[in-house]
């Protein structure tokens, strides 16, 4: 657990615990004083600044007391601070040397004054100054050097003028104004914690401060969650409140609490422990507020969709990237808190991730809808599984991370032989997501294969294959998935896509192929001709009256398969018509014989897998409408 800083505790009443604060305060240079001076020198330096100090006394009558000094005259501001330093040494002397000076007790007075109008000065400057202060233009003082204008209040107008100046060739008018503030606001929080008045400092700087960076969560969306409210929100809603979420904590991390990391260790530079109890007062709670809710996100255990697994990894990127910054601005051990949360809600988001891996891979395996695809076309299983892991490529470096710590461990055999990742840039990382978005997808053919099994009709069940695998490699070639995969992944799933055409080809259109007699210097007589007429329409015709009610939705594939059937029947039977239609035409009956010309098959087979049949009953000898077009072999109507 984080500890909490201590309390920085400061006196203002008792000389000797000024004294104490006089002599460790180094930082802030004042002019220079001899230590041996007399006591004469010492009381002069304390009347010389009664005037000074008086002027700008917050209580007296005069206009100074509704005018801001800093705003009023950067000149006297200087004077002011000088005259305090002098003071301080004054003091440090007289109680060192001459405790019992009268002019020590004016002095103790003084500087009571002095440190109200600090005080008032600072509350001014914080409250005034919000624009100025804002975290955009903090963040962008970030490259502007940290060297206060009154770390040498001796400095002149023209020294000042020449750093503005030069300060002006590299920051904005914007950059600018904040730097000046910033400035003002160091060099009173130094003055006043080196003369032993920092707690009066410290309580205006953490009220403001923190209740812009509460402001500033609250307009980004981000306030304190209710875990019974949270757990009965459904996904949907929660869905949206993530991707507002991740835009927030971009701003907020980068933006907000980086810019108030910065402004607050410029201003309390000269203290480590105050820059850390400030720090700690103002942001950790606006940071464990922050970050409680992808711990939530990923604690919520209630059923939903697959999809809810890349919303969880959006989560996991967002925080991954700004990890960098949280470890950079949560760096005091008293914010710890914050650090762990982040690692805490990293830690469970990994698991969700994985544990949803894990289930949609179960749910792959455990489907059991026995329903088929009507004319052996594309199965939804098909559609959302390739839907599903194409978008897990596009999170590999997300997954990479994720997998590296859950190798796959099983049937590592029957992975190999169907697997081999490809070489990658980051070979080591992403070796992981590729032969796990391999498994996933072999998960599925495995499915599918037994998917294809619930076709009666042998030829549908390869067409089934034929249709689905075309899905799966045109949707890994098309997307991330073929970087993850490779080209070796693809020419393997091509070579099965051809082969399963290849077989479907022979399981629905053999019969067809082999009703023609074989080529021979033979002829047949009138007999065996008319009989292998008969065999071949009533082959072409049972084919085609299954056939036409098919379905390939790739129109490439459709046209090949097509232009493939056609080249081994149409020549084949043109041949077969050419030489034997002329021995028949005495034939009673001619046109009830011979039915098809070869221009009426090639017609036929180019209306082939659009799943609309043509051709039934006794209409199977009439010709194609007047609409059909005779398409040569070559170019098969789509």
């Amino acid at each position: 657990m984080a500890k909490k800083p201590k309390s920085v505790h400061f006196s203002t009443s008792s000389p000797k615990s000024l004294l104490s604060s006089f002599s460790s305060f180094t930082s802030l240079p004042a002019s220079p004083l001899n230590q041996t001076s007399s006591q004469s020198v010492m009381e002069e330096t304390v009347e010389a600044a009664e005037s000074i100090i008086k002027k700008w006394d917050p209580n007296s009558p005069s206009y100074t007391r509704i005018i801001s000094l800093f705003s009023h005259s950067r000149k006297e501001a200087k004077e002011f601070i000088r005259c305090i330093r002098d003071l301080r040494r004054a003091m440090h002397f007289l109680i060192s040397q001459h405790s019992q000076s009268a002019k020590l007790v004016l002095a103790q007075h003084l500087m009571q004054i002095a440190m109200a109008r600090l005080e008032k000065e600072f509350f001014q400057i914080l409250s005034s100054n919000r624009d100025q202060l804002d975290p955009e233009s903090v963040s962008g003082h970030s490259s502007i050097s940290s060297n206060s204008e009154f770390e040498d209040v001796m400095q002149s107008d023209d020294d000042e003028e020449d750093e503005l100046k030069k300060a002006g060739e590299t920051i904005t008018k914007v950059e600018k104004a904040a730097a000046l503030v910033m400035s003002d606001l160091k060099v009173i929080a130094e003055t006043m914690i080196s003369c032993g008045y920092g707690k009066e400092c410290i309580k205006s700087y953490k009220l403001i401060r923190k209740s812009i960076v509460d402001e500033g969560l609250h307009l980004l969306g981000i306030e304190k969650c209710k875990i019974s409210r949270f757990n009965r929100m459904d996904w949907g809603v929660l869905e949206h409140m993530i991707k507002n979420w991740i835009k927030a904590a971009k701003i907020g991390v980068i933006t907000l609490l980086r810019g108030e990391k910065l402004l607050c260790d410029h201003v309390f530079s000269a203290s480590s422990t105050i820059r850390e109890s400030c720090f700690y007062e103002i942001v950790n709670e606006a940071g464990i507020n922050l970050f409680k809710f992808p711990e939530l996100v990923a604690n919520k255990e209630k059923k939903s969709s697959p999809e809810r697994i890349f919303r969880l990894m959006d989560l996991y990127a967002a925080i991954s990237d700004l990890r960098p910054d949280i470890e950079l601005i949560f760096h005091f051990d008293s914010v710890a808190a914050v650090k762990n949360l982040v690692l805490s809600s990293l830690k469970k988001l990994k698991h969700s991730i994985h544990t949803s891996l894990t289930e949609y891979e179960s749910t792959i395996q455990k489907d059991s809808s026995k329903a088929v695809t009507a004319g052996g076309g594309i199965h939804k299983l098909t559609r959302s599984t390739m839907s599903f892991v194409s978008s897990l490529s596009e999170y590999s470096r997300v997954l990479s991370e994720i997998l590296a710590e859950h190798p796959l461990k099983r049937n590592t055999r029957m992975l190999e032989s169907y697997f081999t990742a490809p070489i990658l840039e980051d070979e080591h990382n992403n070796h992981a997501v590729s032969v796990h978005l391999a498994w996933l997808i072999l998960v599925f053919l495995c499915k599918l294969d037994i998917k294809a099994e619930s076709y009666k009709d042998v030829s549908l069940s390869y067409l089934f294959l034929v249709n689905n695998i075309q899905f799966v490699v045109d949707t890994v070639r098309s997307t991330h998935l073929r970087n993850i995969l490779g080209d070796d992944w693809l020419i393997k799933h091509e070579a099965k896509l051809r082969s399963y055409a290849a077989n479907y080809e022979i399981a629905a259109w053999a019969n067809v192929y082999i009703s023609l007699p074989e080529k021979t210097s033979t002829t047949l007589s009138p007999e065996e001709a008319k009989a292998h007429f008969k065999r071949f329409h009533a082959a072409f015709e049972e084919a085609y009256m299954k056939q036409s009610s098919c379905v390939i939705t790739d129109a490439k594939l459709r046209n090949e398969l097509k232009v493939s059937i056609a080249k081994k029947i149409v020549p084949e039977y043109r041949e077969f018509y050419g030489k034997y239609l002329p021995m028949l035409s005495k034939e009673r009956n001619i046109e009830m014989l011979v039915r098809f010309k070869p221009d009426n098959l090639e017609n036929y087979l180019s209306d082939l897998f659009h799943g609309t049949p043509i051709l039934s009953g006794s209409s199977s000898s009439s010709s194609l409408s007047s609409s059909s077009c005779c398409i040569s072999l070559g170019c098969v109507r789509n």
